[in-house]
């Protein structure tokens, strides 16, 4: 279970959420996999029926020469047509995957009732004491291994089953049948209901560990539901709050990646991440991602609670659909810079700029919204520095050398705003041309460049038309001395607004999206049994 460390988002942690954690059964996705055995089980069952129909109707006749009976063949065709009703109910029936479950039992049952008319009145019965066993033996025992229902439940059903062989050869002696004797019968029972007590523990385990899946999916007010990517920084989860009905995204980060080696590193480490949350559930750009809350699990694993967002990040967009118009890219940038500019006013700096972290989304009733990722994610320096380093200095390096401001490169102690603007100067020249400011075979090849080379204009790079006011924007950005680019997030967005790019609005870009991603042009909502639709921020 995860371990609140702050709470950014008020949260209610009533008594009957508590409770409603220990009664809600199996999750919903072990009771879907589960489900979809049962209809492998029913599959097998239909395939030993139809054995059985062909045993009746072709062997039996050929090879002892004795007349086929109907009683047998409809017991065949039953047995067959029960297998295959309880395989459309698991594969195709859209009832809820409990309600499955539980109209599984009955398909238990209406077995058991077909193997005991098949033991007392289609095969004779043995004489003297025998070692017979009832298929309704091993087929109570597989069926507790796969139903997701309780084990009190699974403890009926299998008792119900294992009577029938007994009530057959009862009602088979009141009809004046030959049976076998009393102690015979008794010994044939005994392994039914041997199995339909065994048949508890397999129930028992599968409820322990739906139990231990549902706690680890857990995280303060929130429930993991479906993994949508994994990466060098952890994982990012779909998630949904336990009392509203909230879809959101939690990110886990891994306390290694983010450089704790020992438990007073790792408190100290906690101490920051908890002030870098709070100050960016402070910032109120509606262009910055949102952070519901935050903490740590049991494990020592941070997690972030943000917003669920439906669109693309910049490198997809860039990577699906190829490189951006000059005005729509000025139409983006002007956004990203809004953010920034509230960070920057606040003592911020992002210093992981870059189209993965830049997200284009449709927001309500608008399309192209800007929402900017990962404020806040660090990583201590080394040891002398775990108090006020706010520099990933490991994970910049070898993740995004393509952004790199060169003070940064080359380890200058000044790092500022100046250092977005230059990673900015990046996105924007990627937008524009589909291509990196400056290609190389190796990261170290590339920060060199960066360092120390001149970009060549983005206008040369494509056969898009660039305005020469925005070719001038980009390589300002890109100047090597920070004194000499934009200072801040704020001068940049007034020199985009006075870029002659005012060509794409809210009618352009709905028209876009209709055309690209007709997928996330409609209702919004996510269904709690479906896959989500389009693309959700998947940031690692």
């Amino acid at each position: 279970m995860a371990q609140n460390v702050r709470v950014v988002a008020p949260r209610l942690p009533t008594p009957a959420v508590r409770e409603s954690r220990r009664t809600t059964g199996l999750p919903d996705e072990l009771v879907s996999e589960q489900i979809q055995r049962l209809a492998l089980f029913a599959a097998i069952a239909a395939g030993l029926w139809a054995v059985g129909l062909i045993i009746d109707v072709v062997l039996v006749p050929l090879t002892w020469g004795v007349e086929m009976s109907w009683r047998a063949v409809a017991l065949d065709l039953g047995g067959i047509g029960s297998a295959a009703w309880m395989y459309w109910l698991a594969r195709y029936c859209r009832q809820p995957g409990r309600t499955k479950a539980d109209i599984s039992l009955i398909y238990l049952v209406l077995n058991a009732i077909a193997i005991a008319i098949l033991n007392t009145w289609i095969v004779p019965p043995l004489a003297g004491p025998s070692l017979f066993v009832s298929w309704a033996a091993p087929a109570i025992l597989i069926f507790a291994m796969i139903a997701p229902v309780s084990p009190q439940r699974i403890l009926i059903a299998s008792l119900v089953a294992a009577s029938m062989d007994p009530l057959a050869m009862l009602v088979a002696y009141l009809l004046g049948t030959p049976v076998v004797s009393v102690p015979q019968a008794i010994l044939r029972s005994i392994p039914n209901y041997t199995c339909a007590v065994v048949a508890m523990l397999p129930s028992r385990v599968l409820y322990r560990l739906g139990r231990r899946l549902r706690e680890a999916q857990e995280l303060g007010s929130y429930q993991l539901v479906e993994l949508l990517g994994h990466g060098g920084m952890g994982e990012v989860w779909r998630a949904r709050h336990q009392l509203l009905a909230r879809q959101a995204a939690i990110k886990l980060v891994r306390p290694e990646v983010l450089g704790a080696r020992d438990e007073a590193e790792a408190r100290v480490l906690l101490r920051r991440f908890e002030r870098e949350a709070q100050a960016t559930a402070a910032l109120s750009s509606p262009h910055t991602i949102q952070l519901f809350d935050f903490g740590m699990t049991g494990e020592g694993t941070f997690y972030y609670v943000m917003e669920l967002l439906a669109g693309r990040d910049l490198e997809t967009l860039v990577r699906e659909f190829g490189p951006v118009p000059a005005d729509r890219s000025v139409f983006l940038l002007r956004q990203v810079c809004h953010s920034l500019a509230d960070a920057h006013a606040r003592g911020m700096v992002h210093r992981d700029i870059k189209p993965a972290n830049v997200y284009v989304c449709r927001m309500g009733l608008e399309y192209d919204f800007v929402k900017v990722l990962d404020f806040g994610l660090v990583k201590v320096r080394d040891r002398a520095a775990t108090a006020d380093t706010l520099l990933t200095v490991d994970h910049t390096t070898t993740g995004t050398p393509a952004y790199m401001a060169p003070e940064i490169i080359l380890g200058e102690a000044d790092v500022d705003s100046r250092a977005d603007v230059y990673a900015l100067g990046c996105v924007a020249y990627y937008l524009l041309t589909g291509s990196l400011v400056f290609e190389a075979e190796t990261p170290m090849k590339m920060l060199l460049q960066h360092a120390h080379a001149k970009p060549v204009p983005p206008s040369q790079r494509t056969e898009l038309p660039i305005p020469r006011e925005l070719d001038e924007l980009v390589l300002a950005c890109l100047e090597k001395d920070p004194n000499d680019r934009p200072q801040s997030a704020e001068d940049l967005f007034r020199l985009a607004v006075g870029c002659p790019c005012n060509g794409w609005n809210q009618a352009s870009a709905r028209s876009w999206w209709k055309t690209h991603l007709p997928e996330l042009t409609g209702p919004l909502v996510v269904p709690e049994d479906t896959q989500h639709a389009g693309r959700v921020v998947v940031t690692v």
